[in-house]
């Protein structure tokens, strides 16, 4: 059982060393809402808000599998009596989950600047 709260605790240090997803967004900020739809294509919905903003979203479904480490210790009799051996599988735990990340923008002229973002929530961040 350690082993694979070690092995998630592990895979969710890898998440967060790489890189929030906040700081991506904020690098959008000040420019065409052009440039994220060139990174991750068309938004899943647009929609306008009361104070003519507009709001653009992506839903980003990821799935995969994270590895988990599973030590087991057998004990073998020999030529110089009884010793342990330890032999490591890895097993493969599926996982999936879906993360919304919105920018708002405003208009100017025929295009859309953004203005700011909503924070994902942190299993998204």
């Amino acid at each position: 059982m350690k082993t694979i709260a070690s092995s998630i605790l592990g895979a969710f240090a890898i998440l967060v060393v790489s890189g929030c997803a906040s700081q991506v967004m904020e690098g959008y900020v000040g420019k065409s809402i052009t440039a994220p739809m060139l990174d991750y294509g068309k938004p899943t919905s647009v929609f306008d808000l009361p104070d003519g903003r507009r709001a653009f979203q992506w839903r980003i479904d990821e799935s995969g599998y994270i590895p988990m480490s599973n030590p087991s210790t057998t004990s073998l009799y020999g030529a110089n009596g009884w010793t342990s051996v330890t032999t490591t599988s890895t097993d493969y735990v599926p996982y999936s989950q879906s993360c919304l990340y919105t920018l708002f923008g405003k208009p100017k002229g025929k295009d859309w600047i953004v203005v700011g973002f909503k924070k994902p929530s942190w299993v998204c961040e």
